[in-house]
């Protein structure tokens, strides 16, 4: 059962005759922030009181004399300004333990309305190794679809891969410009990857030469505005909006000669390489010629889709490695170049209905509320992204019927995004739900996104790598100091360290606000304690351990219906949170945040070690003692393998 529910069902009936709309106001029932207030605490009559115009107490007075809640709670308080206070009974918080002890779900209801998502995630260009910058929508999609899955929508993940944008014109001139054929007979893939730097490299520099070009005449103008503005701040020192202006000015005019520099010193730096500088020099038309090949590709040029088809399999191989470590799974793999074929009519049928406009040469979609267009088809006649995303809205309705779609992506394709879904509505598909599931950037300790000592992105298999050793490590310091010597075989070693190592990068990402940066730290994310996944995968183990020590028969023990006795605050604290999980699944998918279900697994891991320091488990005071606090043991471990497992993290009984 879900506590929360019940209430709010329960406070439906008394809310009544007070609102038409009881929604907002059994959104104000939350568990309590303190436990001397009770279990739970409703706020609602203050909101009512000012809409009915009566004094909030009077408000929380009538909803109790209504609310019927005396087969579960105490009599409800009031109390304050008109808080309710509930506390539930604990003959009826034994009951539910033991209903929930028997039940494979721990109390987790399927959804009584289960809708179709769509979860669009991870889609990394692959044309190139996967990176640091892929951890986020990789894990965070898993999670979304494996939570959705439990509470019982139909789930469908889709990796959109990208297998057909100009990544591939880039990695095709740089094939045939720079390639080590040596190399890439032994490692395809790094060498794709090498030509792919070496060209992005060379058009970086060149981009950066016309952005300096174009700096510095903005940086005049912004000198020439600051001066003005600071000018009429003087002049009318008492205006705040004046000065407010002549700050803003001046911050700009920072900001943009701090890029500046940064360009410039980006632009040094290849100079000063003899062997980058001719590069740059011999490749002058590097830009072109890359739109030249990314053309070709797209018009069935035999050449250019020969080469694009003997990369495909060997990129494809590579990512394949990553997602096997994450144990990473997806229904479909559909990626830009799927969706070829389709975008020519999505264009047309925009024309045909007249939903967009010729623009110097360009189709473009004017949607209301955006300053510029969103182009579907460039002068050239090439296709965008925009085109290839609003072929695939088109595909996943024709063929999937979903209710929603999510697509976790960068907080930088927000824009895109915005404008997306502005077209898709216009275009007919005004009754699916579209969202942005935006995230965060992974930032190294410098505050900057996170990258190698040499400037490159950071290479998600290497990072795996490394999260695995420092596991081992722990792991093997931990074995090694055990009481009595180490236990663990080397194999089960690199087993726990291999489970613990992969738990750590995605626990570490998945804890985080997702629309917050966060500071990567491969020294805490492996930490025993703190809000770790290493953390909560020793709480479980300890608590496997400690049912083994007790030659637990946890069949019978679930099994047993007789009603557990709470002595101590601690074990009716963790009866109380162990209750909960079914809030906590219902919580990350309101805004899709996993992060709420870390925080529940976090606390209740917390609880189980204060439960430990008050409640001897082993050395209980009678049987029936020994019995209950066994059977807490028992369900928290099994609500921590469950929650973890809806982030997509394992658990061993050993560490």
């Amino acid at each position: 059962m879900n506590l929360l529910r019940e209430l709010q069902r329960r406070f439906a009936a008394a809310l009544a005759p007070l609102t038409d709309d009881a929604a907002a106001a059994l959104e104000m029932i939350r568990p309590a922030q303190d436990a001397r207030f009770g279990d739970y605490q409703a706020n609602c009559a203050m909101p009512l009181g000012k809409q009915l115009g009566k004094p909030p107490r009077e408000i929380a007075q009538q909803i109790v004399n209504k609310l019927q809640v005396d087969d579960i709670c105490h009599p409800p308080e009031i109390a304050g300004p008109g808080f309710i206070n509930l506390k539930f009974r604990d003959e009826w918080l034994s009951q539910q333990l033991n209903t929930v002890a028997q039940d494979e779900r721990l109390g987790v209801e399927p959804v009584a309305k289960p809708r179709t998502y769509v979860v669009d995630y991870s889609s990394p260009n692959v044309a190139k190794p996967m990176h640091v910058g892929h951890i986020r929508s990789t894990v965070i999609g898993d999670a979304l679809s494996r939570t959705l899955r439990f509470l019982g929508h139909q789930v469908i993940t889709d990796n959109h891969l990208g297998d057909w944008g100009t990544q591939f014109g880039m990695i095709i001139y740089g094939y045939r410009n720079f390639l080590d054929a040596e190399t890439y007979k032994s490692q395809p893939v790094a060498e794709l990857g090498r030509v792919y730097r070496v060209v992005r490299m060379i058009m970086d520099y060149h981009e950066s030469v016309a952005k300096v070009a174009a700096g510095d005449q903005q940086l005049a103008r912004l000198e020439s505005d600051v001066a003005a503005a600071d000018s009429a701040a003087q002049a009318a020192p008492q205006d705040k909006k004046l000065a407010k202006a002549a700050k803003r000015a001046a911050a700009q005019l920072t900001q943009t000669r701090n890029d500046l520099a940064e360009t410039r010193a980006k632009i040094a730096g290849v100079d000063a390489s003899p062997e980058q500088s001719q590069l740059v020099q011999q490749h002058a038309d590097i830009q072109q010629a890359v739109l030249q090949e990314t053309a070709k590709l797209h018009a069935g040029d035999e050449s250019n889709l020969q080469l694009w088809r003997e990369f495909l399999p060997k990129c494809r191989v590579d990512i394949q490695r990553i997602y096997d470590r994450l144990n990473i799974t997806f229904d479909h793999e559909l990626g830009e170049s799927f969706y070829h074929d389709r975008l020519a009519a999505v264009v047309e049928d925009f024309e045909r209905r007249q939903l967009s406009k010729p623009s110097e040469g360009a189709t473009c979609v004017f949607l209301e509320g955006f300053d510029a267009p969103m182009i579907i088809r460039k002068q050239d006649g090439a296709f965008l992204y925009s085109t290839t995303d609003l072929a695939t809205i088109q595909y996943r309705v024709e063929n999937w019927a979903p209710d929603v779609v999510l697509y976790v992506v960068d907080f930088r394709q927000g824009d895109h995004f915005q404008k997306l879904f502005a077209a898709a509505k216009l275009w007919g598909y005004d009754q699916l739900d579209l969202r942005h599931i935006e995230f965060g950037t992974v930032l190294g300790e410098d505050g900057r996104p996170f990258r190698t000592r040499a400037g490159d992105t950071v290479g998600l298999e290497g990072l795996l790598d490394a999260a695995v050793a420092r596991a081992k490590q722990i792991v093997s310091d931990n074995d090694d100091g055990a009481p009595g010597g180490p236990r663990l075989s080397e194999e089960q070693r690199n087993h726990i360290a291999n489970v613990v190592g992969h738990a750590a990068i995605k626990y570490a990402d998945l804890s985080q606000n997702r629309t917050s940066d966060y500071t990567y730290s491969e020294e805490k994310m492996v930490a025993l304690k703190g809000n770790t996944a290493t953390y909560l995968q020793y709480s479980y183990a300890r608590a496997i351990n400690i049912l083994g020590k007790a030659g637990a028969d946890v069949a019978q023990l679930r099994a047993d219906d007789t009603p557990l006795e709470f002595t101590q605050d601690k074990e009716r604290q963790l009866a109380l949170t162990l209750l909960r999980f079914p809030e906590a699944c219902d919580d990350v998918v309101v805004d899709y945040r996993p992060n709420l279900l870390t925080n529940y697994l976090y606390e209740l891991a917390t609880l189980l070690s204060e439960f430990y320091e008050s409640c001897p488990v082993l050395r209980a005071d009678t049987d029936a003692q020994r019995r209950d606090r066994l059977k807490l043991c028992d369900l928290t471990s099994r609500v921590l393998k469950l929650g973890l497992s809806l982030l997509g993290i394992d658990v061993v009984d050993q560490m």
